[in-house]
């Protein structure tokens, strides 16, 4: 059995993005869980807060907003990295301030190669720390 890179939460409503990138997360290692609603996303996080090692979260979800779910998210796990995506320009600077270094702003459409970089800078800025 392959060992995990780690465990990702993908949150976006709609399905082929969500698809895509559990897909191309899965298939270079990591877990990936997937949510279409923030409701769903912070549920299946609190069960296991620590086990998350990035949260992709999609710009504009009906809901709690990404700046809630990312602010409640970085409080419950201070490990945890968390990429906002997003087709239209999204202010992340509340929630960089709050959580220097794991918080980015990843523009929609991405690649994989971007998306794969975007995890990787992430994981590493939080090794860096721990």
């Amino acid at each position: 059995m392959e060992r995990s890179l780690g465990r990702i939460l993908v949150v976006d409503d709609e399905p082929a993005v969500l698809k895509m990138i559990s897909t191309y997360l899965g298939r270079v290692g990591y877990t990936v869980i997937t949510s279409n609603t923030t409701d769903k996303a912070w549920s299946a996080f609190e069960e296991a807060p620590w086990e998350f090692v990035v949260a992709v979260l999609d710009g504009s979800m009906p809901g709690l907003s990404m700046y809630d779910l990312a602010k409640r998210m970085l409080d419950a796990n201070t490990r945890l990295g968390v990429i906002a995506a997003s087709g239209y320009p999204v202010d992340m600077t509340a929630v960089e301030a709050l959580a220097p270094n794991r918080v980015m702003f990843l523009q929609k459409p991405f690649t994989s190669d971007m998306l794969s970089a975007a995890v990787g800078r992430l994981i590493a800025a939080q090794e860096e720390i721990f």
